[in-house]
């Protein structure tokens, strides 16, 4: 079945697909960070979908979200799964390959491929560690910026990301308005609550409790695995709605009575398990940390996103999820009053799903039909401008 259903899968899809490098901010040109401090040379990863028009009118660029990188749609030779958003990039998708030139980067920071703290620091000649300087969602643009001049590109059709997919987009927006001509933030806010930041510094704490994490000077050793998976058991929770874990997990055993030991007798530990050890196969815990305090920091909340005295041109499509109890429902809502108050083109619509924040990456079919129709009448009115 399993294999029959990859089959389908890569039918569907782009097929194999090549993640690329581009390497910018070489001394004496490092990137300026918010913070203060300079970071450089930084090299970003990242995959294309798609041809670029003859005037480069039809760009779009995906973002991802905290544990996302720039393996957004196809296959890597040999991978069994595809792209984290494949559902919803290829041909004949929300973002038609056929008519878009879908580009996707890991964010710096992160760790799979893009500039982060696992990285080499050229000064010291080992990984950065926790010498790599703190940075912001308006830094991870910032570079982003770099690679659409890199790809020649000077005005993008759209921006669109969930969760910090959707800071991203909204950054874009605050920092580079004229450069881009449409925005789809999902399941996201203008900035966080004190409910996100709390739940984000005790996933750092858990990380920065273990004895392995070693300060952030791990390399070599071996991660902090058991922080880390505990901070993702924690994430992994607030993804979920009450509702999606009843239906998937409710009261059931793992075995048919109670150990009455410590172990994982019910099926919904075994799960949060499961995911907290997959986790720390694939992820830096220093990364974990910078881009959770990137996302804290971030806030265009007020004249932020677009000032008084500057005409909105970006159009918008909100979208937001009613079982999100992380980022929920009034966080969107908040995002359109203040587009409304500069007068922008914005649109808002909420999905009833009882998937929780993960809904963005599992409601694939209500926002294809919503994405398709917003992108198209964008795409044919800057086409005839």
């Amino acid at each position: 079945m399993r294999a029959e259903r990859q089959r389908m899968d890569k039918k569907k899809s782009l097929g194999n697909v090549e993640t690329r490098y581009a390497t910018f901010a070489e001394s004496p040109h490092e990137l300026l960070l918010e913070g203060g401090q300079k970071l450089g040379p930084i090299t970003l990863a990242y995959e294309t979908y798609g041809r670029l028009d003859a005037d480069k009118s039809n760009a779009v660029l995906i973002c991802h979200a905290l544990s996302g990188d720039a393996h957004a749609a196809g296959f890597h030779p040999g991978d069994e799964d595809p792209g984290w958003w494949d559902a919803m990039i290829g041909p004949g998708k929300a973002f038609d390959t056929d008519k878009y030139f879908v580009i996707c980067s890991n964010v710096i920071g992160g760790c799979k491929g893009s500039t982060g703290p696992s990285s080499i620091n050229p000064a010291a000649g080992k990984p950065y560690g926790l010498d790599f300087p703190v940075i912001t969602i308006g830094d991870m643009v910032n570079a982003q910026r770099y690679l659409i001049d890199h790809l020649g590109i000077g005005r993008l059709l759209c921006v669109c990301g969930g969760s910090m997919g959707g800071m991203q987009v909204l950054q874009w927006v605050a920092s580079y308005p004229e450069r881009v001509r449409c925005a789809i933030p999902i399941a996201t806010a203008l900035k966080h609550s004190p409910q996100q930041i709390a739940f984000d510094e005790v996933g750092r704490q858990a990380v920065m409790a273990d004895p392995e994490w070693r300060e952030g000077d791990y390399y070599g050793h071996g991660q902090p695995e058991r922080g880390l998976a505990v901070a993702r058991m924690i994430g992994h929770i607030t993804y979920m709605s009450d509702k999606s874990m009843e239906e998937k997990f409710s009261r059931r055993l793992k075995e048919k009575d109670y150990s009455f030991q410590f172990k994982t007798d019910f099926e919904v530990e075994g799960y949060l398990r499961y995911r907290g050890d997959n986790f720390v196969k694939r992820f830096d815990a220093n990364s974990y940390l910078y881009i959770t305090k990137a996302m804290d920091y971030f806030d265009v909340a007020g004249d932020s996103l677009i000032p008084a005295e500057r005409r909105a041109e970006t159009r918008f499509l909100v979208i937001a999820f009613r079982s999100d109890w992380l980022y929920p429902l009034y966080q969107s809502q908040e995002i359109v009053r203040q587009l409304k108050r500069r007068h922008a083109d914005a649109t808002y619509c909420e999905i009833n799903s009882t998937y929780g924040h993960d809904a963005f990456l599992l409601e694939i079919e209500e926002e294809t039909h919503l994405i398709k129709h917003f992108l198209d009448k964008t795409y044919k009115g800057y086409n005839v401008r």
